[in-house]
């Protein structure tokens, strides 16, 4: 068991509850950064059943005088900075908001850490969406940046600060580049659980149609629960560094489709529905991760295939469903 304590940014999110309960598991005193701007966000911790064994601190990624209040009350070893903006589709919609939380955020919680405690080793959530245009067939840690959306760009701006940072006042800073990574606590308005959410009503006779975008795009799409092994490990390294997360492995809107549907005994092409109006204004093709670095200096590889992934979230939207 450890004493060691944690500081968690977007500690209510879908990374945010796994990491707790990661952490949790291994001793840790878990705290999270909490803007109480919604009647109800601790939805998954409590569906993992970790509401009332973490600590939650108000605060802010745009203030940084709540985030120096924060550190100071919490006293973290380990700060792990999830807290986002995180749905590429909204950032066309909110740029600004997206560039302040998402990068200008990143840069407070850096500046806090380096204020309070310069020995508190941080954790970034950096993305492949950095990647955007791809410039390699499979990405790594060197591949260069081509961001395609205001989220993306907002997320380049955080991980080279984390990268300033490091080099500049020797903090012990790492930033995970995460590729897409999913479970039953995704958002509705990620197209993984809107399609595992819609597989389930339409089983249960709710609706008849799932109406999608680019069903053609190709993603590299992993458990949330098997990459927050991933951040941990990344922060009990001797040397700070960035890390690719990935499966290594591609898959089609369309394939993952038919993933959900054959789940549940029924035929994708007879209830999904292409919709021009869902096409992002830039597309982001494919994304495809090559995470050896990370196997080889963490021993860290995915446990879950996508194929028991999408069953898994199928089958929690069928239960929260009543079926």
């Amino acid at each position: 068991m450890s004493n060691k304590s944690a500081l968690i940014t977007g500690i209510t999110g879908q990374d945010g509850a796994y990491l707790s309960k990661l952490l949790l598991e291994k001793g840790y005193a878990v705290n999270g950064l909490l803007a109480r701007r919604s009647s109800d966000t601790l939805w998954r911790l409590r569906e993992l059943g970790i509401e009332n064994d973490v600590r939650l601190v108000d605060g802010d990624l745009t203030d940084l005088a709540s985030l120096i209040h924060a550190m100071e009350a919490s006293a973290p070893s380990e700060l792990y900075n999830l807290g986002a903006q995180s749905f590429v589709g909204s950032s066309w919609r909110q740029p600004l908001v997206t560039a302040q939380v998402d990068g200008v955020g990143a840069l407070n919680v850096l500046e806090a850490v380096r204020i309070v405690n310069p020995k508190c080793r941080f954790y970034q959530a950096s993305t492949s969406e950095m990647f955007g245009l791809i410039q390699a067939e499979k990405q790594n840690e060197k591949t260069p940046f081509y961001p395609r959306s205001p989220y993306g760009v907002a997320k380049v701006m955080a991980h080279w600060s984390t990268v300033n940072y490091r080099e500049s006042f020797g903090l012990h800073a790492s930033s995970g580049i995460l590729f897409n990574h999913e479970s039953p606590l995704r958002g509705i308005e990620f197209v993984t659980r809107k399609v595992s959410h819609g597989v389930a009503r339409i089983k249960l006779g709710l609706q008849s149609e799932l109406r999608l975008g680019n069903i053609d795009a190709k993603r590299d799409w992993g458990y949330a629960g098997d990459y927050v092994q991933a951040m941990w490990l990344m922060l009990q390294q001797p040397e700070a560094d960035d890390y690719v997360v990935a499966t290594g492995k591609t898959t089609t809107v369309r394939d993952m489709c038919q993933i959900a549907f054959d789940h549940v005994g029924l035929r994708a092409e007879d209830h999904v529905v292409v919709d021009p109006s869902l096409f992002r204004p830039a597309e982001v093709d494919v994304l495809l991760g090559d995470a050896s670095k990370a196997r080889d200096r963490l021993g860290w590889s995915p446990q879950t295939s996508l194929k028991e992934l999408i069953g898994m979230m199928v089958d929690a939207d069928l239960r929260r469903l009543g079926g």
